[in-house]
C-alpha cells in the first residue's frame, strides 16, 4: 500500500531546473534513502514532499489524501488550505539542523504545536510528549533549553516532535550532517529503533553505509532525476549505472 506517490515532479528555481520528471512511490513500512551528490536536488525533492516547496510540475498525495494534480499541461495544481492542513498531519519531518525553538524548553518545543495550532487536549499531549522523551532517553531533560544540549540530544528531540502527531511516515534531510561521529551513532539507532517499529521513512542521507543498512531500497539522484533505485546492495555494491559507480567510487566504496 502506497503511502506516498509522487508523480512527474519537476521544480525550478529561475532558469534552474533542480528535479526534472520525478516519479516515486513509497509503501507503509517501507525505508527509503536518497543517496547522491550535494547539488543534485535531494533536498528539494524532501521539501516538494513535507510542502515546504511547491511543485511546478507533477502529482502529489498521502494514500487518499491529494496535496496536488497536474493540469492538461502538467502543472500542479494544490488542493485547498483546509485539504492541506489535514495532508500535514500524515508526516513529521526532521531537520538537518534541527530547528528547535531557542526560547521553548524541551518540553514545549514538543507540545507547543499539537496544542497551540491543532488544538489538542493539553494533557493527552503532555502524556505523550512525556512518554517519547523517556523513549528516548531524554526524560531528564524536559525542563532544558537547547542551547543546553548537545548536538545529539536535540536531534532526538527534533525526532519526539516530529513524533508527537503519530505521524504515517516521517521525513528526515541529513539527520547526522551537523553532528560529530559519536553523536551520529546516537541518532541513528534512534532511527534503527524506529526501523524496528515498522515506521515508513524517507531519509535523505550521506551515511552510505547506514543507507545500506537500514533501508528497504535505496534511490541514487544525479543531475536532478532518479539515476537508479533498488535493493541497498544492488545500488551500493553492484551499481548499474556508471554515474552511480563513480560516485560511490569517489567515495571509498
Amino acid at each position: 500500500m502506497s503511502i506516498l506517490s509522487i508523480q512527474h515532479l519537476s521544480k525550478s528555481f529561475g532558469d534552474l531546473l533542480v528535479l526534472k520528471d520525478i516519479s516515486l512511490e513509497v509503501n507503509k513500512g517501507e525505508i527509503v534513502s536518497v543517496i547522491g551528490p550535494s547539488g543534485s536536488g535531494k533536498s528539494t525533492l524532501l521539501r516538494c514532499a513535507t510542502l515546504l516547496e511547491t511543485m511546478d510540475r507533477g502529482s502529489l498525495s498521502y494514500g487518499e489524501n491529494v496535496v496536488c494534480t497536474a493540469d492538461e499541461q502538467g502543472k500542479s495544481v494544490y488542493a485547498s488550505k483546509a485539504q492541506l492542513l489535514a495532508v500535514r498531519k500524515c508526516f513529521g519531518l526532521v531537520f538537518q539542523n534541527f530547528n528547535l525553538f531557542p526560547h521553548f524548553s524541551v518540553l514545549k518545543n514538543i507540545i507547543d504545536a499539537p496544542i497551540s495550532v491543532q488544538h489538542r487536549d493539553k494533557n493527552e499531549v503532555l502524556k505523550e510528549a512525556r512518554h517519547l522523551l523517556a523513549k528516548l532517553n531524554l526524560a531528564d531533560k524536559e525542563d532544558a533549553y537547547p542551547c543546553q544540549l548537545s548536538g545529539g540530544q536535540q536531534q532526538r528531540v527534533s525526532i519526539a516532535r516530529a513524533l508527537i502527531n503519530n505521524p504515517g511516515m516521517l521525513f528526515f534531510d541529513e539527520p547526522t550532517s551537523a553532528l560529530d561521529p559519536e553523536l551520529t551513532g546516537e541518532v541513528l539507532r534512534v532511527i534503527l529503533d524506529l526501523a524496528a517499529a515498522n515506521m515508513t521513512m524517507l531519509i535523505v542521507t550521506h551515511e552510505i553505509e547506514f543507507a545500506r543498512n537500514v533501508s528497504d531500497r535505496v534511490v541514487f539522484k544525479a543531475g536532478g532525476v532518479i539515476v537508479e533505485q533498488g535493493k541497498p546492495d544492488d545500488v551500493i555494491l553492484h551499481p548499474k549505472e556508471e554515474r552511480t559507480r563513480n560516485f560511490l567510487a569517489n567515495l571509498g566504496k
